[in-house]
């Protein structure tokens, strides 16, 4: 009797990891991470389209060439850029593990572009005029510093305090609000999560601080 009994905690024991290793890998998204790097000098290539043959457009590098994206296993994943031959590549479908790296290099490609004519300007005033006035177009560093200054503007905006026509229309709206539960019972918002996030942020605001006489 003992024997059997220790037989069956011996099975018991390699039975359990084994069960949870094969649910493990039924689960068949994977996060697949990497560097794109270009293939004569090896450096970082930003901005490289990851797109999946079944769903399109997954992701980009940043501007160190790293990217990553969660796939499955067994798809077949794209990188293009504009001046870089495209590229492909098969994640396994034999893997044991729920991410999957690589390295990726891409070849410069030929770009051919549609005939140009220059002419020069009448005059060299016309050309030093055209000089002075023409506005660059923006980088990518000058777009996401403007974007931050936009954000940083609306987080400004709710700082600051409401001037005479949005606390009219605060008011018109506590109105509207207290006529329509009149006579009634308001609801009470002692369980709304929304109520005591703006009850925590006022608190951590300093709002509920006795302010000092002047």
């Amino acid at each position: 009797m003992f024997r059997f009994v220790a037989l069956g905690l011996f099975c018991l024991l390699f039975a359990v990891p084994h069960n949870v290793r094969a649910q493990r890998n039924l689960n068949p998204y994977i996060l697949f991470t990497g560097l794109v790097l270009t293939s004569d000098s090896l450096k970082p290539i930003p901005y490289v389209a990851i797109k999946n043959s079944r769903r399109g457009l997954a992701g980009y590098t940043d501007l160190l060439g790293h990217f990553g994206i969660v796939a499955l296993k067994g798809d077949t994943l794209w990188f293009t850029q504009a001046e870089k031959t495209a590229s492909w590549h098969v994640i396994p479908d034999t893997l044991t593990s729920n991410r999957y790296n690589i390295i990726k290099t891409m070849v410069q490609d030929t770009i051919d572009i549609p005939v140009i004519f220059i002419r020069a300007l009448p005059s060299k005033s016309f050309f030093d005029h055209e000089f002075v006035n023409t506005t660059p177009p923006d980088d990518a560093y000058e777009i996401a510093r403007k974007n931050l200054e936009l954000e940083a503007a609306k987080e400004e905006m709710k700082m600051r305090p409401a001037d005479a026509k949005a606390s009219q229309q605060m008011i018109a709206q506590s109105r509207v609000q207290q006529l329509y539960y009149y006579k009634q019972a308001p609801p009470q918002n002692y369980l709304s999560p929304m109520a005591w996030m703006q009850f925590l942020d006022a608190w951590k605001r300093g709002d509920f601080k006795k302010k000092k006489k002047k």
